[in-house]
């Protein structure tokens, strides 16, 4: 039996409420901020540095412009 196999096996008999954690660890080791090199989080974070201090100047969007907004990036 290899490894995975093995991994997969025991992913299998934890709790669901293990299980679920487990799963959010790994999802956020692959694509959270520790999925990015050192520039790509410098951006991320200085992008939304100014997202924060836009909303505090009041030039936000409301939740309808955003929900469009996003339907275009989305292409739905």
């Amino acid at each position: 039996m290899s490894t995975v196999t093995e991994i997969e096996d025991a992913i299998g008999r934890l709790p669901a409420t293990e299980r679920e954690a487990l799963e959010s660890r790994l999802f956020s080791r692959r694509f959270g901020l520790d999925a990015l090199n050192d520039q790509e989080r410098a951006e991320l974070l200085a992008s939304l540095d100014e997202a924060d201090r836009e909303i505090d100047e009041g030039r936000g969007c409301s939740p309808d412009e955003l929900r469009q907004a996003l339907r275009s990036w989305v292409g739905r």
